[in-house]
């Protein structure tokens, strides 16, 4: 039997934190555009149901994608979505934005 490589994968704050330097990861955030815009991880694009076709078409298909939202619950499916749609390497953030803030209050961008 091949190893399930069809799955996303679960990744915790620390490790993003420590990639984001090298700029290891990209990382979307699926949260509404109100709590995006109040703050975000530094670098997040914020995907959308408006905007996922564009990103989708300029997206780099094997980088490391993060994706985040509140509580790192809704990032489970938005991660499939992306392993089904040919990305290879996606995480989905544990905690979520939440738990980012509570350990990197500091390390937020805004608007």
């Amino acid at each position: 039997m091949l190893a399930d490589d069809t799955q996303f994968k679960h990744i915790n704050v620390e490790q993003v934190h420590s990639g984001l330097s090298d700029k290891k990861f990209v990382v979307v955030d699926i949260r509404d555009a109100n709590a995006f815009g109040i703050n975000h991880i530094p670098g997040a694009i914020h995907l959308t149901n408006d905007n996922v076709t564009d990103f989708l078409r300029d997206a780099d298909f094997d980088a490391p994608t993060v994706v985040c939202c509140y509580h790192g619950i809704s990032s489970q499916q938005a991660a499939q979505f992306l392993i089904g749609h040919d990305f290879s390497d996606v995480y989905s953030l544990d905690g979520g934005f939440e738990q980012w803030g509570n350990t990197y209050p500091s390390d937020v961008e805004q608007g």
